[in-house]
């Protein structure tokens, strides 16, 4: 991931203000390049991932912060397109199912393919991060697309 440009301080501020504030910026930046929001706002994941489909920017990445915060990661879009060889939407499947389908689907992909893995079940972010730590699939991404859903970007490798 590319250092970001800036970093937005949208704390205590309702939505639409921090969405407001990163297509300010995200307006002023050379494709490909990133900047970091934050927000405690709970409509901003749903906000963001609603203008990037529209705009063709990225949130690449969201983490929560222990001050109870996001951080969310916007990439410019006009840059390089993430490629995705096989989509796995598994939303409605609880824990372990969505690491268990995407396992056997990675199972046959070459190393290099990624598999978008798009799950709303609440042990999926940590069940992937802990998976990406055994080295057998690179984490490109984690973002929070909506409310509850999470995408993930795993490269077989």
């Amino acid at each position: 991931m590319t250092t970001p440009v800036a970093t937005l301080d949208f704390s205590g501020m309702s939505c639409p203000a921090p969405l407001v504030g990163a297509k300010r910026v995200v307006d002023d930046l050379q494709p490909g390049q990133t900047l970091v929001l934050i927000s405690d706002c709970p409509g901003t994941p749903d906000d963001l991932a609603a203008w990037a489909k529209v705009t063709g920017n990225e949130v690449m990445a969201t983490e929560k912060r222990s001050d109870g915060k996001t951080a969310f990661t916007i990439r410019k879009g006009g840059g390089e397109k993430r490629r995705v060889n096989v989509t796995l939407d598994i939303r409605g499947v609880s824990c372990p199912g969505p690491i268990l389908e995407a396992k056997k689907l990675l199972d046959a992909m070459r190393p290099g393919e990624v598999l978008l893995l798009i799950s709303n079940c609440p042990g999926t972010p940590s069940d992937v991060r802990a998976w990406a730590k055994g080295g057998t699939i690179e984490l490109d991404a984690a973002v929070e697309a909506g409310r509850g859903t999470h995408e993930f970007y795993l490269k077989k490798t």
